[in-house]
């Protein structure tokens, strides 16, 4: 049976997951828009996506929009294959229970 990816299997970073490799390929979300659509301070935020950077599951791009820091968050190749593992291993627990 496939593992569950620990990482990602925390609530948060599961929502974060699943938010950002439901986007187009060329698409990025950015910070404050993701904050809004999980309803988590921009700490709690911060800090989950740190826990994902360090394993290499996103990239996070800082710039600057008429003098307005903002930064862009995207899943790298190996994020959308460890949330695809992960899936996966959810999905093999669920037929398992019926």
């Amino acid at each position: 049976m496939r593992k569950l990816n620990l990482v990602i299997h925390q609530p948060i970073r599961l929502q974060i997951m699943s938010i950002i490799t439901s986007l187009d390929d060329e698409s990025k979300i950015e910070f404050t828009e993701l904050q809004k659509s999980l309803e988590v301070t921009s700490g709690n935020l911060g800090a989950h996506l740190r826990k994902l950077e360090e394993q290499n599951y996103i990239t996070i791009n800082k710039t600057f929009l008429s003098r307005k820091p903002c930064s862009y968050i995207e899943p790298t190749a190996t994020g959308h294959q460890a949330f695809a593992e992960h899936v996966a291993a959810l999905a093999d627990i669920l037929q398992q229970s019926t």
